[in-house]
């Protein structure tokens, strides 16, 4: 797959024409991450355009997330020859077109038609990685032979045999590292979900029917188009074998028992997995520590975009102790990352990459594989033209002393 990647990273860098001078007149309103989000809303069903929107309680960690960028300012070096720039990134031996990847996200296809493979497609294609998320609605194993992903995101209960079995079948799809995500023991507390109606399985309902026909478009292009083609969607990979239908009046979707997740069970997914194995959720460089003792080849400092803990610390206020600590892991970042600044200001701070997330599928709601394809190209194009401005020609060169906090913020 590295080699896949390695062609994707070339032609990119030989043919790739500026963003401002080759965009198609469909996606000319869109020149920045955050324009999908309104977009999207229009074209979703409130119900789901609010379970991607929303976060946990007051939304407090979701508002940090973006408020710990600000809280930090980038500090240029001029008169640098910045004409030989690359963004180009390595990670685990592969080489990647940029330094960000497409963060796992549930019910990815409900934001347009066979929304995971939307994803996975256009990161393949753009010389960038996608994790496939435990929640999707597509089996993993065809978003690894039509979409290229070989990152698989895991909610995993503390039950060995379930553990097992679940691993065996991600490597036997091909997938070469595995995310397991270990900040959700409980599920959340999402208010938000309760006020607009969603719920997971979605209950049939005169609200959801009528939020369904009220956005036309969405119901045939995408809602229509799945049951069409596969039939009423299931969650696929939330264990060995196939899991229950999203909508339905009486199937409670059973998760296991995530609150017995132990390290004990990191450790028996080191013996088991023969790739790379990541730990995601990590805000604790005391975890940190763990994650490494216990195998783990990386960490993503993450508080789940918001989703999980609320008042959770913003993960780059994590991720310099983390950093500290790491040792030979890799550490990677995610959550409030929006601009090419950003993620210079994460690389700054310690993060080897940064993942992406909900701008992404807003961009898959709003455009389709377009979409994803022009979102990823702006982010890319603006990191490459804010390492000019920095003064850096190679991500390897960033570091402390290119960020300070800001004076307001100290």
């Amino acid at each position: 797959m590295a080699h896949l990647h390695e062609a994707a990273v070339q032609e990119r860098a030989v043919t790739a024409p500026r963003v401002e001078d080759a965009t198609p007149r469909h996606l000319a309103p869109f020149l920045c991450l955050a324009d999908f989000e309104a977009a999207a809303r229009r074209r979703l069903p409130r119900q789901i355009y609010g379970y991607y929107a929303g976060a946990a309680e007051t939304c407090q960690s979701f508002q940090a997330n973006a408020a710990s960028f600000r809280s930090y300012e980038l500090v240029p070096r001029v008169l640098a020859d910045v004409s030989a720039r690359s963004a180009r990134t390595t990670l685990f031996g592969t080489t990647y077109a940029a330094p960000f990847g497409i963060a796992p996200m549930g019910l990815s296809g409900l934001a347009t038609f066979e929304g995971e493979l939307v994803l996975a497609r256009a990161a393949t294609q753009a010389g960038i990685p996608a994790i496939v998320s435990a929640t999707s609605l597509m089996p993993l194993e065809r978003v690894a032979t039509q979409g290229g992903a070989r990152w698989f995101q895991a909610y995993l209960p503390g039950e060995d045999a379930r553990i097992e079995a679940m691993v065996d079948r991600v490597e036997a799809a091909g997938y070469d590292t595995f995310v397991l995500t270990a900040d959700v023991p409980v599920p959340a507390n999402r208010e938000n979900n309760v006020r607009t109606g969603f719920s997971i399985p979605l209950q049939p309902s005169l609200r959801l029917l009528w939020d369904g026909l009220s956005r036309p478009h969405w119901l045939g292009a995408t809602w229509l188009a799945t049951f069409l083609r596969n039939g009423v969607p299931h969650f696929e990979n939330m264990d060995a074998f196939r899991g229950p239908p999203i909508l339905s009046r009486h199937v409670v979707r059973a998760i296991g028992a995530r609150d017995q997740l132990s390290w004990r069970h990191l450790a028996l997914i080191r013996r088991r997995w023969p790739g790379r194995l990541i730990l995601k959720g990590v805000l604790s460089a005391e975890d940190a520590v763990q994650a490494r003792e216990h195998g783990a080849d990386g960490v993503i400092v993450s508080n789940h975009g918001g989703r999980q803990l609320d008042g959770a610390r913003p993960a780059l206020a994590a991720l310099p102790a983390i950093a500290e600590v790491a040792g030979p892991m890799r550490v990677m970042v995610d959550g409030g990352i929006r601009r090419g600044s950003d993620v210079l200001k994460a690389l700054a701070l310690g993060a080897h990459f940064v993942f992406v997330g909900r701008p992404f599928l807003f961009a898959a709601a709003a455009r389709g594989e377009d979409g994803v394809r022009h979102a990823i190209r702006l982010l890319s194009a603006e990191i490459e033209r804010d390492m000019a401005l920095l003064g850096v020609t190679r991500l390897e060169a960033l570091s402390r002393a290119h960020v300070e906090r800001a004076s307001w913020a100290a």
